[in-house]
């Protein structure tokens, strides 16, 4: 009888992990990770056939260097021969080629790959085994649930069974991404590694530290895996919240050191400033950093949120939250977690309507929302409470206006 190989113990038994995260797992911040608790890494997902096409994507889109491993490589696709053939250009270069079957976006709809592949069952298992017949490092996927558990445990044993060596399960099905993203199911987690041999990695409700030791606990799961929550605290897995400026710092010596382009990092820091920056009385230096057009730009910015909040962190100023509605248990200048918000049914049918829609998300102008939101957020609730926002300029003066909308009219 075969004696199957664990990956998970072949990588040295990795319990934190890296997600895989498009233009935001990238050598630099992964680099970072590594210097602070990560124990495995994914690299960007990577469309398959353009990497194996386009030579000048491949060069852009996947770089790494000796000290980054180990390291999981992760290709979208519906293909087996192609899929197959990206691998082949990097197998050499990684521990583990991961096969996408969880990206929810519309693009993977268009596509055909990601989560739009999980009902393709016949077509999954002849990737995955092609991609275990013919690669010489382990194959593994990352997968979506579904809304029936017993559905769900039969798709990762028929991911087992067609050679798939390690799994990844994020406990949210297809349909919760967005202002619909709502809550993991870990039950569902635990669910899939009582019934399968393979190591299962947990994903989905990680954002602080005390969430990951109960993931572990609760799933059974050998590792957990962060995305958004490590994106705000890169520290997460090192138990700390620091003053963004010491993760941005850290980040922008790593982002020269190791190349990518600069909108990675600027995204990056926004990521890391979310909090501070969405207070108006750091408009001006949001705006150097979104205006910025050199790494030393970026570094400005940093350096003055640092200067600002530095005698308040050191405690040589009083910190007086009180006098400072920010809606936040930490100072603004930690890094913490973006808490989102679960819609409710009313805000939800409301949201569907044709004219609401037509506003989306605008970081900048919720700067100035008077009750801290973004624009479609805060347009939900001023109709909802017949309320005001002269930052957002939604102004709703009598309840007709809102029964119209209820009513469809």
């Amino acid at each position: 009888m075969e004696v199957k190989e664990n990956v998970w113990e072949r990588l040295g038994k990795p319990k934190y992990v890296l997600a895989p995260m498009v233009e935001q797992s990238e050598l630099p911040w992964r680099m970072l990770s590594r210097k602070h608790g990560v124990q495995l890494c994914f690299a960007p997902m990577l469309h398959s056939q353009n990497f194996v096409q386009d030579r000048k994507y491949r060069k852009e889109f996947f770089t790494t260097c000796p000290e980054d491993r180990p390291l999981v490589v992760q290709f979208c696709g519906n293909d087996p021969k192609i899929i197959l053939e990206a691998g082949k250009l990097v197998e050499n270069s990684c521990d583990v080629i991961d096969l996408n079957l969880g990206c929810p976006q519309a693009i993977a709809k268009r596509g055909f790959y990601g989560s739009f592949l999980q009902d393709e069952w016949k077509l999954i298992f002849e990737i995955v085994k092609t991609l275990r017949d013919n690669l010489t490092v382990p194959v593994s996927c990352k997968i979506r649930i579904f809304e029936d558990l017993t559905k769900t445990i039969s798709y990762a044993k028929m991911l087992e069974e067609a050679g798939c060596q390690m799994l990844t399960v994020h406990g949210r099905t297809r349909d919760q991404k967005g202002r619909l993203t709502g809550i993991a199911d870990w039950n569902q987690i635990k669910a899939v590694k009582e019934n399968v041999t393979i190591p299962v990695l947990a994903n989905g409700n990680i954002l602080i530290y005390q969430d990951i030791e109960r993931c572990l606990k609760e799933t059974l799961c050998e590792g957990v895996m962060s995305a958004e929550g490590h994106l705000h605290n890169p520290y997460i897995f090192d138990n700390q919240s620091p003053p963004v400026w010491e993760p941005a710092l850290e980040y922008l010596d790593l982002s020269q050191q190791y190349p990518c382009p600069l909108s990675n990092t600027r995204g990056h820091l926004f990521k890391l400033c979310y909090h501070v920056f969405s207070l108006p009385e750091n408009e001006s230096i949001r705006e150097i950093l979104a205006k910025g057009q050199n790494r030393n730009d970026f570094r400005n910015a940093i350096m003055q949120l640092k200067e600002k909040y530095l005698p308040y962190h050191m405690g040589q100023l009083p910190w007086n939250n009180n006098q400072n509605d920010y809606n936040l248990t930490l100072p603004p200048w930690l890094c913490q977690p973006m808490i989102r918000v679960i819609q409710k049914s009313n805000l939800v049918e409301l949201e569907t309507n044709e004219e609401l829609n037509k506003s989306k998300t605008d970081e900048k102008e919720g700067l100035k929302c008077e009750y801290k939101l973004c624009k479609k957020c805060c347009r939900s609730k001023c109709y909802l409470e017949i309320a005001d926002c002269l930052g957002h300029r939604i102004l709703i003066k009598t309840k007709k206006k809102l029964s119209r909308h209820k009513e469809g009219i």
